[in-house]
């Protein structure tokens, strides 16, 4: 006979299954047999460090973080703003992206291929206009490559710093170099191939970067007005203050973010390692879970 579960498993089993289900959505389990289960040739080797950074528990805190740098580009928040429903679908967005990350990290390369051509399809739609007159388009490859840098340098320095296990320097470059071949199928041009790259490529973007009424509309509605349940308030509110924590000094003021260098240090990092720490539990199913599985 299979073990009973203690009650501490039956309450990590239900908590994990309600994160699980707003990041991955109704089709979530589905989606999950068809792209680990599905046999085939992958794009990433098991030991690849692209899939050891995104199957983390850190990748909660790269995301928030990751919408709220890329938000400082106009032309890249107009697109947010005008067309991904980000604030009247703000969790089918998350499934999607999340979506789109667990295909092309650990399905088929038929699979992976498949996505890519179906976010290049709803790319070439997306374009418009902003408020000061600029004209967009969510195909073009310079806006792609801030989307994309903006989004790595975000998951990395997650990882190394709420990861459950860092990656050394040559694995930093080594997970760079391994997204870029995500980035170069969607229509990126020259992206980073390592850290002093990635460094580089962040820098030139710069000049172009500003904190626009709606990007800090948006930083305020991911970080204060996220639609949630009230017992997920309190977690939710430790995710975004680490993703806040890990932004550049630079950033702060043009999102109003606040910066309190001293406890971001220590109550905010311990915050960070606290919830992150928890959700890693949440989402390992517990040992009677996988004895169940195997003796089925």
């Amino acid at each position: 006979m299979p073990p009973t579960p203690s009650a501490l498993d039956r309450v990590r089993s239900q908590v994990g299954a309600a994160i699980f289900a707003r990041v991955a959505g109704d089709d979530g389990p589905a989606n999950r047999d068809r792209i680990h289960l599905t046999p085939g040739p992958r794009w990433f080797a098991e030991d690849s460090a692209i899939r050891q950074v995104h199957a983390d528990a850190s990748m909660f805190v790269g995301g928030l973080r990751a919408l709220l740098l890329q938000s400082l580009h106009p032309l890249a928040m107009a697109g947010v703003a005008g067309h991904s429903g980000f604030r009247g679908d703000p969790w089918g967005r998350l499934q999607r992206t999340s979506t789109f990350l667990a295909v092309t990290t650990f399905g088929t390369a038929q699979h992976a291929q498949q996505m890519i051509d179906r976010i290049r399809a709803v790319h070439s739609q997306v374009r418009g206009t902003t408020p000061d007159g600029e004209p967009y388009a969510a195909s073009d490859p310079h806006l792609l490559r801030w989307v994309h840098i903006a989004e790595i340098d975000s998951f990395l320095r997650a990882h190394q710093a709420y990861g459950s296990r860092q990656l050394d320097a040559a694995g930093c470059d080594r997970y760079i170099a391994e997204t870029g071949r995500v980035a170069q199928a969607l229509g990126v041009l020259d992206p980073p191939l390592n850290r002093a790259e990635l460094a580089a490529q962040l820098a030139a973007y710069r000049p172009e970067l500003r904190g626009t009424p709606a990007a800090r509309d948006a930083a305020r509605f991911l970080l204060l007005q996220a639609p949630l349940p009230l017992p997920a308030r309190l977690g939710y509110g430790f995710l975004a203050a680490a993703a806040v924590g890990l932004m550049p000094r630079w950033t702060r003021w043009p999102l109003r973010l606040p910066y309190l260098p001293l406890a971001e240090a220590t109550v905010v990092r311990a915050a960070g390692w606290g919830i992150t720490t928890g959700i890693r539990f949440a989402l390992t199913p517990p040992p009677s879970q996988e004895l169940t599985s195997e003796a089925a």
